[in-house]
Parts: C-alpha cells; sequence; structure tokens
C-alpha cells in the first residue's frame, strides 16, 4: 500500500464548521501553503435571491462573526441580511419579562456594537465554502467508507480510492461515521426533550433583541430576523412538540404568543415547522495518531443558549493555531504534540461550557418552589452584580 500523501489536511465533513476550518487554513499565513480537501457529498448552495430564509438558522456570536469576516465569507453572507441582536433578554416564567429578576445583557454594556448575529445555516456555509475554495481547498463530492491511521499517514476511503493525509479532521456531525472509523467513541446523553423551531411575525418590533423565557418544559427562544420576523426554538417533550407541530396556524401562533407571556404581541404563524431530538454528547479523546475532532463531530450541548456552532468554531481557530505552530517549528500538521495540545484546550473549554449548560437545563427544568424562587432570584442577582454580569456578556460575545 503506497504512503504516498494526496493532500497535507482532509477535511470530513463541508458544513459550518467543516467549511470554516478549510477557510482559516488558506487565511492564516502559517498555513496557507498547506494542500486541502473537503470530503462533502452534499455542500450547501447560495440561495437564490429572493428566496425565502430558510428554516434552519444559528446564532453566531461575536467571535464567530469575526472569524466569518477574517475569512473573507462576510460580504457574501451579507447578501441574506443575517440579523445582529443587540440585547439578549432572559426570565422565568413565574415573574414577567419586564420585572426586577430578568437577566438582561446588552452588547453597550461591553461596547461593543451587537452581541452576535442570526444567520441562516446554508448561506453561512455557502460563504464559508465559496472562500475555502477561492483559497484553494479542493471539495470532493463523495461520502468517506473507511479510514486507516498510521504513524506517517493517515488514509481514507472513498469509494474506489485512497487518498493520503498528513491530517484528517472529522466535521461530520454529531452522528460522525469519520469518528467511528477512526475508533473513538462518544458518551451520548439524551434530554427527555425536542426542539420545535419555526418563524413567525410579531406584532411588534423585535428590536434587534434575543429574547428566552424558561417554562416549566423547557426554554422558549425568541431570535430576531432581518425580515422582522422571529425564528423560534422551543425545547418541550416530544410530546407536546408534536401537538404543537400538528396544530393550524392560528392556534399554533396563539400558543407561541400565550408561552412568550406576549412580549412581541400576537405571533402569527406561517410556513414551516421543524422537530429536532436533543442530546448532549461528548467524546472522551478528541485526537488519534493524525485525526482530531471538530464541532458536534467532538460534543453537542442543548440549546437553550446556542452556543454548538460557536464551539465548533472555537475548535476551528484552536486547531490552526496549533498546526500553524507546528509548522513554524518544522513539524508537519499531524504532528501528535500539536494535536494534543488543541485535544487538552478544546476538551477543557467545552467540557466547562457543557457542563455550565447542562447544569442551567437541570435547574430550570426543577418545578419545586424552593428552586424556582432561588433561580429567579438568582437571574436578578446576575443582572444587578457587574463583575458576575461582564462574565456571562463575555461568554454571550463568544470570549
Amino acid at each position: 500500500m503506497s504512503a504516498r500523501r494526496d493532500f497535507d489536511v482532509l477535511i470530513v465533513g463541508g458544513g459550518l464548521v467543516g467549511a470554516a476550518c478549510a477557510a482559516l487554513l488558506n487565511q492564516s499565513r502559517a498555513t496557507s501553503g498547506l494542500t486541502v480537501a473537503l470530503l462533502e457529498p452534499a455542500p450547501a448552495l447560495v440561495p437564490r435571491a429572493g428566496e425565502p430564509l430558510d428554516l434552519r438558522v444559528v446564532a453566531l456570536s461575536h467571535a464567530a462573526s469575526a472569524l466569518v469576516r477574517e475569512v473573507g465569507a462576510w460580504p457574501a453572507l451579507a447578501e441574506r441580511q443575517p440579523c445582529a441582536y443587540e440585547r439578549m433578554i432572559v426570565w422565568d416564567s413565574s415573574s414577567p419579562a419586564e420585572g426586577p429578576d430578568t437577566l438582561i445583557f446588552d452588547a453597550a454594556e461591553a461596547g461593543e456594537p451587537d452581541l452576535g448575529h442570526i444567520a441562516e445555516n446554508r448561506a453561512v456555509a455557502a460563504a464559508l465554502l465559496e472562500r475555502a475554495l477561492a483559497g484553494g481547498a479542493l471539495l470532493l463530492r463523495t461520502p468517506v467508507s473507511g479510514i486507516e491511521l498510521g504513524a506517517d499517514l493517515a488514509r481514507v476511503a472513498t469509494g474506489e480510492r485512497r487518498l493520503g493525509a498528513a491530517l484528517v479532521i472529522a466535521a461530520d456531525g454529531a452522528d460522525s461515521p469519520a469518528r467511528g472509523y477512526a475508533g473513538l467513541g462518544v458518551e451520548a446523553y439524551p434530554y427527555p426533550q425536542e426542539a420545535l423551531v419555526a418563524h413567525l411575525s410579531p406584532a411588534r418590533p423585535h428590536a434587534h433583541a434575543a429574547r428566552q423565557r424558561f417554562l416549566p418544559g423547557g426554554p422558549l427562544a425568541l431570535l430576531p430576523l432581518a425580515d422582522g420576523r422571529v425564528s423560534i426554538v422551543w425545547s418541550t417533550s416530544p410530546a407536546h412538540a408534536a401537538e404543537l407541530a400538528l396544530l393550524d396556524d392560528a392556534a399554533f401562533g396563539a400558543a407561541v404568543t400565550e408561552a412568550s407571556d406576549g412580549v412581541l404581541g400576537a405571533l402569527v404563524a406561517a410556513g414551516p415547522r421543524a422537530r429536532v431530538p436533543l442530546r448532549r454528547q461528548h467524546a472522551p479523546r478528541y485526537v488519534a495518531e493524525r485525526f482530531a475532532l471538530v464541532g458536534d463531530a467532538a460534543h453537542t450541548v442543548h440549546p437553550l443558549a446556542g452556543q454548538g456552532v460557536n464551539q465548533g468554531f472555537l475548535d476551528v481557530a484552536c486547531l490552526v493555531a496549533e498546526i500553524g505552530a507546528a509548522l513554524e517549528r518544522g513539524e508537519d500538521p499531524g504532528d501528535p504534540r500539536a494535536l494534543r495540545r488543541y485535544a487538552r484546550a478544546r476538551r477543557a473549554g467545552n467540557v466547562l461550557v457543557g457542563g455550565m449548560l447542562d447544569g442551567l437545563w437541570h435547574l430550570f427544568a426543577d418545578e419545586r418552589g424552593v428552586v424556582k424562587r432561588a433561580r429567579r432570584t438568582g437571574l436578578g442577582v446576575v443582572n444587578r452584580a457587574a463583575p458576575l454580569k461582564r462574565f456571562f456578556i463575555d461568554r454571550a460575545l463568544g470570549g
């Protein structure tokens, strides 16, 4: 079997995180000379002009938005009008949205113009992929059927071909086939919830604010869209999600209006809805010989804070920096010390974020009276304690 290297880096998965990885490898000075290929059988297509916003949107933190700008993908994304959100408003269903126990994060408090942007998934992925290809990455529209890892070379099977690379990066999602081929496992913890996703038109302007109300059955997020609508992510029991999905538009709009405590007035539903099972999962090991996991292939979290793709972008930035440092030391992209440094840094950060979000979910899922009073008061305490509030604002910004 030949040890020929076809590429320096092979990225399995060309979605948001995989395309961001390829684009950043091309853009960064230390790694721009590498040969990079993306293996993606169904790449995101640039939405046609005038085409309605897709149901799937993502909350790009300030840091994630900066990465999209850094690789030159923002102009293409801007054509689909990502909506900046300047405030985050969080409250418990046991208190009013305008009450003293509401937690408000304001970008102005951090000296920033916004906290991030709500953007269409496919538009972000397509813009990043476009930049990756413009920078020299090769797109191979083929699935992966096997991976062999060795001390000197990683080999990826794609149909009848075997491609050799110094490093394989798995960015192929939560159910990552590449992770399995590489012999890395994952610890999964399903939540007893599904997320119901839809777009609705509010009677009142959303004022570029992202809102989240914690209900007894799970959080309801209302995310602002550039066309004036809001995208909702309602985490609730599978049975309730099924009921909501079957309601007619009038009944569904009324249900969301009531669940949001009417903060945006009457919400009018029109268009598709989707249900997504929720789970937290984490890979005990992020790297193997000449192999690394990034994004959902390494970790998934509850969507209550919209941190999934943002954590994936932080993975990418860290891994590319470590690859660049290895090259500057005269090593190759799959250097095991560089991969171990990446794994230590990002696994620690992702465990912290995942644990915090899981703790928040359990806290707000607990309906005992004393717990409800404590968490309601806690939101107000954070809102009034400047150092603590700044800590959470920094997390919201992606710091």
